[in-house]
């Protein structure tokens, strides 16, 4: 399987902005297990502003954007030396990828990002993917990507990959929103989006990330035009990731597949 995985920013990094140690060295093995296996693994990963702020010792996630670019800038340096270092030990190579959202919608461009994806997968690498937060302000501003879960959805379909996996800081998608409602349950299967889904979710993750349940949908509506199937799950036990690939039930699974 062509498998795209998308970590959020809950998954790499503490409440602190501050790495998390054990949880991304357990992503790193199980992704370098999966591709020993011969899955092909593309890694979209959130948590650079997040971690700059910690790397910069920052208060908070800043309001301005500038500071937001900037902690972006460093945070990034920190992740790739991370991921880069992590990798290296199972005897894998990373390749950095950073887009805008021109990247994606201009075609001549998309078709540039197609081939170094293909080439990347073609040498063995794995590809790890962010928007470019130190020159986009999409993500900070809202814009036409704004979010790494529509932006791994579209890396998906650029890559032609059998399933997206989006990590996240709760077990899938909810009848309401289980830290507000104890009566909230786990919708198993999802074969379709509907209003009704959309209007239940909405507002954000954590406070050092950007994406909530709304994005997410988003990003399963464009899944859905090209019949790839998308997995939300908990990051916090990412030897998970096993079950989803073998297609035993875990978190929510978005089926589109004909």
């Amino acid at each position: 399987m062509r498998i795209v995985v998308k970590i959020g920013t809950s998954t790499i990094a503490h409440a602190t902005g501050q790495l998390n140690i054990r949880r991304v060295e357990q992503l790193c093995k199980v992704l370098s297990d999966l591709k020993n296996a011969g899955h092909e693994v593309l890694v979209v990963s959130s948590g650079a502003i997040g971690m700059g702020v910690g790397k910069l010792h920052l208060a908070g996630r800043p309001d301005d954007i500038p500071t937001r670019q900037a902690a972006a800038a460093v945070g990034q340096c920190e992740m790739m030396y991370i991921y880069d270092s992590l990798f290296s030990q199972y005897n894998h190579t990373v390749g950095q990828m950073l887009l805008t959202a021109e990247d994606i919608h201009h075609e001549v461009r998309r078709h540039n990002v197609e081939a170094t994806l293909f080439r990347l997968l073609e040498l063995g690498a794995i590809p790890v993917l962010n928007e470019n937060d130190s020159v986009a302000t999409a993500e900070i501003e809202g814009g036409e990507i704004g979010d790494n879960d529509t932006l791994s959805a579209e890396i998906a379909v650029s890559a032609k990959a059998d399933l997206l996996v989006l990590l996240t800081d709760i077990p899938g998608l909810f009848t309401a929103d289980p830290r507000k409602d104890p009566a909230a349950k786990l919708i198993p299967i999802v074969t379709e989006i509907t209003d009704e889904m959309l209007a239940a979710s909405g507002g954000a993750g954590t406070g050092l990330g950007t994406g909530g349940m709304l994005t997410k949908l988003h990003a399963a509506q464009i899944l859905q035009k090209h019949n790839i199937d998308m997995v939300i799950t908990n990051g916090q036990n990412p030897e998970s990731l096993y079950e989803v690939v073998e297609g035993r039930p875990v978190g929510t699974r978005f089926s589109f597949k004909k």
